[in-house]
């Protein structure tokens, strides 16, 4: 069986396919469970563009705008 791709249902049938592809790509990336490198707790996440942060132990950190390669 091949594995269903997840699609995003806010913008339409505007935009054209390739820009919808492109947006659902990075917003499941953008808002994927991430674990924090230094209490393990799940709560890491991105408080503004480049700057990801853990709601638990206050751990911060700089990376890409959509990611953190840790």
């Amino acid at each position: 069986m091949a594995k269903a791709k997840k699609s995003l249902k806010g913008l339409g049938a505007r935009y054209g396919i390739k820009l919808r592809k492109q947006y659902t790509k990075v917003h499941l990336q953008l808002k994927q469970k991430r674990s924090c490198p230094e209490c393990g707790s799940q709560t890491f996440g991105r408080d503004a563009v480049g700057i990801w942060s853990c709601k638990k132990c206050n751990y911060k950190v700089a990376g890409t705008a959509y990611d953190i390669k840790l």
